[in-house]
């Protein structure tokens, strides 16, 4: 089944289901422009590693413990005293990981890059935070460079770009390489994905990407309607009670049509 919502699906943005619901969406949107743009222009899906060394991990970050304990093995070199007590031993952990995956648009001839997207992450979104502060350093570096910037943001929760913060539920922010304007694409709860441009060249010009058509792609293909807990609480912030009284109706609405399907097999 689609999704009870005609766009983002809030459920997804749950910090245990983001991560998968993120590979799925860049998934998606690369096949999308592949299938425009190939042969003139090859899409990648690259990735980032950021090691945190900060004590308290990104919001919505899964962490491991910090230690594996075990009782320590007194060794064989020295006879020990009868009085002696083994030391519990502490091996730490390597230090938390957060890896971030993002699109490549390059020109099949010349292999530059023309234009970046990024899907952002609760640890884009996070001040202060190792990934967030490297993100807003990539950003910058690519304004003032000839490639072209998309960012999408499906999250409610986390800080946001100053030119679209608290405008919207979600938003796509658009920087050309030839422009020094933002074209964004303001996106509330109850709003359909839109159909944005992905500029490329000056030769080549702009494709259009249906995020509606990506998403729903995804979540048809990883199944999150067999999965997903809907009747759980929406995950945070919370839901102005009108958006709140609207989500439980659409809910409803699906669970009462998922029930009605007649059984698989």
């Amino acid at each position: 089944m689609r999704s009870p919502f005609p766009g983002m699906d809030p459920f997804l943005e749950a910090p245990d289901i983001w991560p998968d619901v993120h590979t799925e969406l860049i998934s998606s949107m690369r096949s999308e422009l592949t299938s425009i743009l190939s042969p003139h222009f090859i899409v990648t899906i690259e990735q980032r590693l950021i090691v945190s060394e900060e004590e308290t991990p990104p919001v919505g970050a899964i962490i491991p413990d910090l230690a594996v304990v075990t009782p320590a093995r007194p060794g064989v070199t020295a006879p020990l005293d009868a009085g002696y007590t083994a030391p519990t031993l502490i091996e730490p952990l390597p230090e938390p990981e957060v890896r971030e995956r993002f699109i490549e648009i390059r020109d099949a001839r010349t292999r530059r890059v023309v234009t970046i997207i990024e899907l952002l992450s609760p640890a884009n979104k996070t001040p202060g935070a190792p990934s967030a502060t490297a993100f807003e350093r990539k950003r910058a570096v690519v304004f003032e460079s000839r490639t072209n910037w998309i960012e999408i943001d499906l999250l409610r929760a986390g800080a946001r770009f100053t030119a679209t913060a608290g405008k919207s539920d979600y938003c796509v922010l658009l920087k050309r390489a030839t422009d020094y304007r933002y074209e964004v694409w303001f996106i509330d709860l109850r709003d359909p994905l839109p159909t944005i441009l992905a500029p490329t060249t000056r030769e080549f010009g702009a494709v259009t990407l249906n995020l509606q058509q990506v998403f729903e792609t995804a979540y048809a293909r990883a199944r999150y309607g067999d999965w997903v807990d809907y009747s759980a609480p929406v995950p945070p912030p919370p839901l102005p009670p009108a958006d709140a009284a609207w989500v439980r109706e659409q809910v409803q609405r699906w669970l009462a049509a998922k029930a009605a399907q007649p059984a698989e097999g």
